[in-house]
């Protein structure tokens, strides 16, 4: 039955790290320290900013791998707020109204700051329009399970290429620059993460039209 699950179960990401004793620790240092949900929604803006702003510095200066290194750290700081964020709203019970609300933007805001910044890092005129392709494909995906959501009452999170996918890709190119400098790898990651949004968007609307022709 469409809309039959809580919105508990339907609307979190199935993550594996949720169940692991050191996210289980950070969430109760975090509680005790005050931070709710929103702010730390909030906060993965601020690392997505400053990974941007690093993978922007790696192409002005030398050497360029601690620039590179920093870029990768903010992007999986900006993931671990992503994680954060929602067990402190579940398992720390600091659910609040504006919580889908603060959930959703920053993601999509931390999506454009990341893509566009790495497009701008590629060096050519062609990298520029793939990370700016890449942000509005982030943004293309979340909207297809928002509005699966809304219509069935289930988030589909299947990839190849869903948020989590994406900054993997995009930690594995500033890891990757901090060794291969001169090779085009913030163009050929882009390309890479570019092909496998459209598979996903794809294939999301596959599911969620199959899901409405059975309700």
């Amino acid at each position: 039955m469409l809309g039959g699950m809580s919105a508990e179960v339907v609307t979190r990401r199935p993550l594996k790290s949720r169940g692991t004793d050191w996210a289980r620790r950070l969430s109760r240092l975090l509680l005790r320290a005050g931070l709710t949900p929103n702010v730390v929604s909030l906060l993965s803006i601020v690392f997505a900013a400053l990974a941007a702003a690093a993978m922007l510095r790696a192409v002005a200066v030398q050497p360029s791998w601690p620039w590179w290194l920093a870029a990768a750290a903010g992007v999986q700081l900006r993931l671990l707020c992503n994680l954060m964020d929602g067990m402190l709203a579940v398992e720390g019970g600091l659910k609040s109204a504006t919580g889908e609300l603060f959930n959703e933007f920053p993601d999509r805001i931390g999506d454009m700051l990341i893509f566009v910044a790495l497009g701008f890092a590629g060096g050519s005129e062609f990298s520029i329009h793939l990370g700016w392709a890449a942000a509005c494909g982030a943004i293309a995906t979340a909207y297809i399970r928002a509005t699966g959501a809304y219509l069935t009452g289930h988030h589909d999170f299947r990839g190849p290429m869903a948020k989590p996918h994406r900054m993997a890709a995009v930690t594995a190119v500033c890891l990757g620059m901090c060794f291969f400098n001169r090779l085009p790898l913030p163009t050929w990651g882009l390309g890479i993460i570019l092909t496998g949004i459209a598979v996903t968007c794809v294939r999301r609307i596959h599911f969620l039209a199959k899901t409405l022709n059975r309700s």
